[in-house]
């Protein structure tokens, strides 16, 4: 029962979520929006982590088998994507490069910083 009461938070807030995307006019995705307010109630504590938890473990879990019904849409609309791929694939591999970079660099930063060693 606790694991049922866990996962229909995760799924309020979620709605909550959802009726914000129908409501404000940014083009945010819905799934922000929900990221965002848990993140903003556990933050203050409205929502405790113990109440969330072991649902939030099983979903991280689960990831990964979330991910085959994307595969098979990418194999089945194969046709339409052929002629994009060699653009789509440059473009993934520099963002890939610059993501990596870019984080590398903020977080040396952030490490220094915090040791007081900035330069």
């Amino acid at each position: 029962m606790k694991f049922l009461k866990q996962f229909l938070i995760i799924l309020a807030i979620s709605l909550i979520g959802e009726i914000l995307k129908s409501v404000l006019p940014f083009p945010i995705p819905a799934s922000i929006y929900g990221m965002v307010l848990m993140f903003i109630l556990l933050l203050t504590g409205v929502i405790k982590l113990e109440q969330v938890r072991d649902a939030g473990k099983f979903l991280i879990e689960i990831m990964p088998v979330m991910f085959i019904p994307a595969g098979v849409g990418l194999m089945s609309s194969w046709s339409v994507l052929q002629p994009v791929l060699l653009p789509v694939s440059v473009i993934t591999v520099i963002t890939i490069f610059t993501v990596m970079a870019s984080t590398g660099i903020v977080s040396q930063f952030i490490i220094k910083k915090s040791k007081g060693e900035t330069k």
